[in-house]
């Protein structure tokens, strides 16, 4: 094998390694995440994901811009919606001129609720991530940032 060959084969088992580790430490934070979320809220991470998205952009949002936002198909955030609608936490708006249109957005009460939860969250997270200092946080934030964005371009 030429010298060039094995730089290259070298290099290609160690990004791997890399993204075995950067999958299985996102997977273990998502997952105490999720079972807190439940515990503490009886709530789910895909709910808190929803009441983000709205919390950023208070004036509300479409319901197909919702689900691209979120990278999740309309009928995920429908039925997600749908018991946050029933909780008091969001509010369906007609658009007028577009009868097949409707806006999203969190009410006074699912504003105050996502604050709490939030607050929580990165509290969890600041644990769960205890062992990582400022520097190093900003250090590996700057490294992923050098990663390719999700069509694959270089950023």
């Amino acid at each position: 094998m030429s010298a060039p060959k094995a730089k290259s084969d070298a290099l290609s088992k160690e990004r791997l390694r890399l993204w075995l580790r950067m999958l299985r430490v996102t997977r273990q934070v998502e997952a105490a995440l999720r079972e807190k979320l439940r515990l503490e809220f009886d709530s789910t991470l895909p709910r808190f994901d929803v009441m983000a998205a709205l919390y950023r952009d208070r004036e509300g949002l479409k319901m197909n811009e919702l689900s691209k936002r979120l990278r999740v198909s309309n009928g995920n955030v429908t039925g997600i919606v749908d018991r946050l609608a029933e909780d008091g936490l969001v509010e369906r708006i007609a658009i007028e001129g577009d009868r097949r249109a409707t806006l999203v957005r969190l009410t006074s009460a699912g504003c105050d609720a996502f604050t709490v939860m939030a607050e929580a969250h990165e509290g969890w997270v600041d644990e769960l991530l205890d062992g990582v200092d400022a520097e190093d946080a900003h250090h590996i934030g700057e490294l992923l940032h050098r990663l390719p964005a999700d069509t694959g371009a270089r950023p």
